[in-house]
């Protein structure tokens, strides 16, 4: 088959991708690894079952293969396929069944907050005894907040400064993402969820 055939066929592929699959914004964070075994942070800011926006501190080069581990989501690999200002965008390689998964995970993912489904709702909130916590930003600022309730695998916090849904942070020892906002403040999820004792310890 002559290259340009050959090209033309797989750019024909991923725009069919593009139309099977809807992308859509979720906020998880994870890590990657690039060719060169060098492991980053990073967070999606979209994705479907076919590519994945991330947000990272390096950008590896396009066609380059990516080994990406995402909170609630596992283990994907593709390559880069576009570069932006804040990472990348990879184009996931795996079979169709695995892609149909993704995207029954990916719909879940995207609307239990919204629909208030029970898996959110699998822990029972409580008021810490000692409800003043410390929460680290992204560009390392660090904000006295107090926590209006928190369970094993959340909690909301008042302040008056919010962050943007889908913003990393550390309350305490705990990665967590904002993932909504309310009048008094904003609510996180933890990246893991916590135990009675391990809470404790990590938010001190």
């Amino acid at each position: 088959m002559p290259l340009t055939e050959a090209f033309r066929k797989r750019s024909l592929t991923r725009r069919g991708d593009r139309r099977r699959f809807q992308r859509v914004k979720v906020s998880l964070l994870g890590r990657f690894m690039l060719e060169d075994r060098r492991e980053y942070p990073c967070q999606t800011l979209d994705m479907s079952p076919g590519s994945v926006s991330l947000v990272a501190p390096v950008a590896g080069r396009v066609g380059e293969r990516v080994v990406v581990y995402v909170d609630h989501i596992g283990r994907i690999e593709g390559e880069i396929v576009r570069t932006f200002d804040s990472g990348f965008a990879v184009a996931i390689n795996a079979p169709a069944r695995k892609k149909d998964k993704l995207a029954a995970k990916l719909t879940w993912l995207a609307n239990r907050h919204e629909l208030n489904l029970p898996e959110d709702r699998r822990h029972d909130r409580i008021v810490p005894e000692n409800p003043i916590a410390t929460i680290t930003l992204p560009d390392e600022r660090k904000l006295r907040c107090r926590i209006i309730d928190l369970s094993l695998s959340g909690a909301a916090v008042s302040s008056d400064l919010k962050p943007p849904v889908g913003s990393p942070l550390n309350i305490g020892a705990l990665r967590a993402t904002v993932v909504r906002h309310f009048e008094e403040g904003f609510a996180v999820e933890f990246a893991v969820p916590q135990t009675q004792t391990s809470i404790v310890e990590n938010l001190r």
